[in-house]
Order: C-alpha cells, then structure tokens, then sequence
C-alpha cells in the first residue's frame, strides 16, 4: 500500500507540473534572441552618443550661422542671391537636426505616439529634407548660369515659396504611400520611415531624395564644364560659393543614398520575413546617417563660406580681447603701485 500512495503522489505530481513548465517554454524567447536583442541595443546607445556629439557641433554652427546672417543683413541692408539661398539651405537643415532630436532622446527605444503624431513627424523630416535638395539644386542652376536669365528667378523669395510648394506636393505623396490608413488613437512606436511602409514608399523616396535631384545635379555641372570649355571661364562661374556647394552636394549625395538604398533593402526583406535585431539596428543607423548629413553641412557651410568664416573669426577675436582685457586689468593693477612709489623717492632725492 505505501508503495502504491508514493506511485501516485509521484505521478500526480509530474502530471501537474508539466503543464508549467511547457507554458515557461512557450512563452520565454530563446537565449540568442535575447543576446541579439542586447547587442542590437548596445550598437544603437554608441551611434546614439556619436550622432549626440556630431548634433552639438551642427547646432553650434548654426548659431554662428545665424550671428553672420544677421551681420550681413545690418552691413549690405539684403542678402546677395546666392547668400539668401544658403541660409534658406541651413535653415532647413537646422529644422531637419531639431526634428532628428526625438529619435536622439528615446533611442535605443522609440517615440511613442498616436499614428497620426508620427504621420505628422515624418511629413515634416520629409519637407525639411527634400526643401534642402531642391535649394541645392536651384543654387547649382545659379552657378551654372550666371546671373539667371529668367526674370522670376531673380527673385529669392519667390524662388523659396516654389520650392517649398513643390516639396510639400511631393510629401504628400509620400504621406499616402507611407500610411494607407490613419489610426488616430492608437499610440504606437513611432518610426520616421518603417519598412513596413513597403517597397513603393521606399522606391518613391529613392526617386524623389536621390535620383531626381542629383541626376539634375549632374546634368548642370556637366553644362558648366561644357560652358567653362567654350568661353574659358572659371569653374562654376567663379563663384566664391562654388565649393561650399560642391562640397555640400557630395555630403547630401552620400547621406541620402546610402539612407534610400538601405530603406528598398529592409523593405524587400520585410516582405519575406521579420527583421532580426541587428537588421533593426542597422536601421536605425542608416536613419543617423541621413540626419548627420545636415550636421555635417552646417559644419561645412560655417567653414568654407566666406562671410560666415569671418563672422567665426570675429567672434573668436572678441572672445580672445575679452579674455585678454580681463586678464590686463588684473595685471596693470599689480604694477602701477611699485611705479608710483618709485616716482615718489625719486622726487624726494632732487
């Protein structure tokens, strides 16, 4: 009899604790999703901190930006045509570098927020980016035909409202291919451009970030080399803006391109099967690249245009008298005494 109670005590037992542990196993993910997981994190907090830094630079050079802008205006009472799309160019990539600050401030995790807020934050990381590419372009159509010939292009502000007009078309075509459906309520994890957006998003802003502009690009610059060949002049009109727009074109071209390509690649990847972790991290960093474009043109504005250079300058001067006139009193206040009293015995001997 006791053999056969411990026979069912063990059988009840094993009986009722098999349904916990397959329900443990069920549920739990396996070991290397979880050290995949970590290791994706991990990679997204470094390009966090690096993309941190690389945002105080760009925003420091927008306020240097902004001081020689307000220099040039109170000096010349107006802005040169070519200056005034410049900084209508750091403007928008001073809002693409603010817009980029939510994804630094919840990175290795995302914003989150209804469909409808994303919706609205991607519509604007969109106008910002592609109101850059556009001004590019008008600015390599100036330097390639010096002064322009049309008369409604000799008006900058005109030329802005067009080109922030056809930016905002453009976006709302991409608004409708990003999201079919809006779910206003709902909040969610907010991804400025998600690859399950689908390839016809991803393709659309290939054609529309990248080919479209550039391919006018280098339609242009081959027009001004062709020119330079026939009537012997300088590269780009000889412009004192020719390399900041050159260098400024090659950032963007490098940026867009590589965040475009990578964006087709995810979405035809999502179409088969669910990104792993490191496919999303990989993601992620192609999104700190694009914004680290308009850091790294801001940079490159501040340095190699040239009223900006010297605005720099100036106030690194006064920076430097600053420190040198507070650093003089002290001095001249340690002196003067012993040269007084030196004065005094001399008058007494005579």
């Amino acid at each position: 009899m006791d053999n056969q109670t411990q026979s069912e005590l063990q059988t009840e037992m094993s009986t009722t604790m098999q349904p916990f542990n397959l329900t443990l196993t069920s549920n739990s993910p396996p070991p290397s999703f979880t050290y995949d997981t970590i290791a994706a994190n991990d990679l997204i907090s470094r390009a966090n901190y690096v993309y941190g830094f690389c945002a105080l630079l760009g925003l420091a050079s927008a306020c240097f930006l902004l001081f020689g802008f307000v220099q040039s205006y109170r000096a010349c009472r107006g802005l040169v045509w070519l200056d005034t799309l410049l900084w209508a160019f750091s403007g928008f990539q001073l809002l693409l570098l603010l817009l980029s600050l939510s994804s630094v401030a919840h990175r290795p995790n995302y914003l989150e927020t209804t469909e409808l807020g994303c919706a609205a934050l991607a519509f604007m990381v969109n106008l910002a980016s592609l109101c850059g590419l556009f001004l590019l372009v008008l600015m390599g159509y100036t330097l390639t035909y010096d002064p322009p010939t049309h008369t409604l292009m000799k008006r900058p502000g005109v030329c802005v409202g067009l080109v922030v007009l056809i930016s905002f078309l453009c976006c709302l075509v991409l608004a409708r291919l990003r999201n079919s459906t809006l779910i206003t309520d709902r909040t969610n994890k907010c991804i400025i451009d998600p690859t399950k957006a689908g390839s016809y998003y991803a393709i659309a802003k290939l054609c529309l970030g990248v080919l479209i502009p550039f391919i006018i690009l280098l339609g242009l610059l081959i027009g001004s080399c062709i020119r330079q060949w026939k009537s012997r002049s300088r590269f780009l009109s000889g412009s004192e803006n020719g390399p900041v727009f050159l260098a400024v074109a090659a950032v963007l071209f490098v940026c867009q391109l590589f965040h475009c390509t990578a964006l087709v690649r995810g979405a035809r990847m999502n179409q088969t099967a669910e990104l792993s972790p490191y496919e999303k991290a990989f993601m992620d960093l192609v999104e700190f690249v694009m914004f680290s474009g308009s850091c790294v043109c801001l940079v490159l504005v501040l340095l190699l245009h040239r009223p900006s250079r010297e605005s720099l300058l100036e106030v690194m001067r006064r920076i430097g008298s600053c420190c040198r006139g507070l650093g003089g009193r002290q001095t001249h206040r340690h002196i003067m005494a012993p040269q007084i009293e030196i004065a005094d015995t001399q008058s007494y001997d005579f």
